[in-house]
């Protein structure tokens, strides 16, 4: 989807429509979930802190994110994927990836099936979105913001290594800043200079994702398309416009405990373990978690077992934080959380 959020905001909102939207809380913690293409061209981007895309765009309109709301159109736009294939396999709320060897819809070509999405989103939600067609997940992801908004890009197989070659070794999926320098210094700028390293060397310097970097380098991705892929974990978390002590806590962790049940009530695997986050004024992250003989059962119980939690930490009356969330981790079927008979039932990191 194109600018998500923003868009969503922009299509319910018509005096919104042209300007620079910034979905986003005002505030020196705040951080931008989404922006809008108007604002984008202010050097505005997700996950910027919200008072820099204040100063970047002066005359930016805040708004702050409805995820209720966000969350029903991706339902919307889920169902038109499933019209024709079964084998969705979502990355947020905004993206997924379709597998269409065999399409539901009886169209030709993957190409004709991203053709035929696009149109139904435009036509019943009033968005748009930009497809990457290419034979695997990795060429796909690339293509997919090659014609952003509202386009659509094609690797066919026969394209695949003249159209990496050129491409920045930073494309490729885990190669951030720090990678991206190591592979600098043994000359690798582009794609094609990585296809030119054998893969003993690569594993030689970088173990099993040196691997990786060979296949990558050569268009590579055996991964399938995971429909349903079962949860791990889920959690809320906050950051509080000015740091607080450890006995002012409480009434967060309340809230974002009832936030983390709602979500986990929305599988039916159950979770085993729950988990504090915190977040001190100088960047320390402490986690407490317990894994007590019976799964949670209830909201209640999630907040008491968390505010127990937040006993385990050290008591410290100069101590503040910035962040606090709760946690549910280690899921599994309803069937398979059985009680847990070791003694120890407590840890914490």
């Amino acid at each position: 989807m194109d600018a998500f959020y923003a868009s969503v905001e922009q299509r319910d909102d018509p005096s919104l429509r042209g300007k620079p939207v910034v979905v986003a809380w005002k505030g020196q913690r705040s951080v931008v979930c989404a922006a809008s293409y108007e604002a984008r061209t202010y050097g505005i981007r997700s996950a910027m802190p919200a008072i820099r895309a204040e100063r970047l765009c002066p005359n930016a309109v805040f708004v702050p994110p409805d995820f209720v709301r966000y969350r029903a159109v991706s339902r919307a736009t889920r169902e038109i994927f499933a019209r024709h294939t079964a084998l969705i396999e979502p990355l947020s709320l905004d993206e997924a990836y379709l597998d269409v060897t065999e399409n539901r819809s009886g169209l030709g070509s993957a190409t004709a099936v991203a053709v035929a999405i696009r149109d139904a989103i435009r036509d019943e939600l009033q968005l748009t979105a930009s497809a990457g067609i290419a034979p695997n997940k990795f060429l796909a992801k690339i293509a997919s913001d090659w014609r952003k908004p509202d386009g659509q890009y094609v690797i066919r197989p026969r394209e695949v290594e003249a159209f990496l070659a050129p491409l920045p070794v930073a494309k490729i999926p885990g190669v951030g800043k720090v990678m991206n320098g190591k592979l600098e210094a043994l000359g690798v700028i582009t794609v094609g200079d990585l296809r030119g390293l054998e893969l003993a060397a690569l594993e030689a310097r970088f173990g099993r994702y040196g691997r990786r970097l060979y296949e990558l380098a050569r268009g590579i991705d055996e991964h399938p398309v995971i429909a349903d892929r079962p949860v791990m974990s889920v959690s809320a978390e906050d950051t509080f416009a000015e740091d607080v002590p450890l006995s002012a806590l409480e009434p967060m962790i309340r809230r974002l405990a009832e936030k983390t049940w709602a979500a986990a009530m929305k599988t039916p695997r159950i979770a085993r373990t729950v988990v504090l986050k915190l977040k001190t004024r100088e960047f320390r992250i402490l986690t407490r978690s317990l894994t007590p003989s019976q799964p949670p059962a209830s909201c209640t119980e999630l907040t008491d077992i968390a505010l127990a939690l937040c006993g385990r930490v050290e008591a410290d009356t100069e101590a503040r934080y910035r962040l606090v969330g709760v946690g549910l981790s280690n899921f599994s079927e309803p069937d398979a959380a059985s009680p847990i008979s070791q003694p120890d039932l407590f840890s914490s990191t």
